[in-house]
């Protein structure tokens, strides 16, 4: 099965499974909560403003396609969810995989490794590269590895979700290994607040319920 998926569509594909897998207690996500997580400033390349018609936008092309569709956990509020399980039958790893290459774009197995372990566990960097022999040898296949950049000792890898890729030249020097390491860091903090975030949604949602519960009672 081959996918064709605008930009704004990976972004939400790629929200969908990375708040699965990294804060399974907040998923399937509200329309809100959705928006909010393709808009953040962080684990992002490029940042979004994106509004919540582009986002139902993007959802209702997703589940066309059988990769996203409704939960059946929503009561008060709608709430959405990816089928890349029932319908690829991915492995956690995998999918922590497919979610930074949506999410980010191009990436090395070393810079892979680095930002996937906060949604599943990757012992080393050949893990990494089993996952993606794997993704790449599926048919068709779900990413690709792109040719060497000048300058630089290692390729990236790139999903296939919107089709081949445009190769883009890059003359920017690869990061210190200390720059990756505060980045890493960042990334661990703006997860926390997006966690915090997705809480007071949740209780600002059962006050709303207490209160209509109270007020059947009044």
């Amino acid at each position: 099965m081959e996918f064709s998926l605008s930009a704004v569509e990976a972004r939400v594909l790629g929200c969908l499974i990375e708040k699965e897998l990294a804060t399974p207690e907040y998923y399937p996500l509200t329309l809100n909560a959705l928006t909010n997580a393709c808009n953040q400033k962080s684990n992002r390349d490029p940042v979004m403003t994106l509004d919540e018609t582009e986002v139902v936008r993007a959802l209702d092309s997703l589940r066309f396609q059988r990769l996203a569709h409704q939960s059946a956990e929503g009561v008060r509020a709608a709430k959405y969810c990816h089928n890349l399980e029932g319908l690829l039958r991915l492995e956690p790893q995998e999918l922590a995989i497919v979610a930074e290459l949506l999410l980010r774009g191009p990436q090395t197995v070393g810079e892979l490794r680095g930002r996937a372990e906060r949604m599943a566990p990757l012992a080393d960097l050949a893990a990494v590269e089993a996952a993606l022999n794997a993704l790449a040898e599926r048919e068709p296949p779900l990413v690709v590895r792109l040719p060497r950049q000048p300058g630089r000792k290692e390729q990236r890898y790139a999903h296939l979700f919107s089709g081949a890729p445009e190769v883009v030249e890059d003359s920017a020097s690869p990061m210190e290994p200390a720059r990756l390491r505060v980045m890493a860091e960042n990334e661990r903090l703006a997860a926390l607040e997006a966690e915090v975030a997705a809480l007071r949604e949740e209780i600002s949602e059962l006050r709303t319920q207490l209160a209509t519960f109270r007020a059947q009672f009044e």
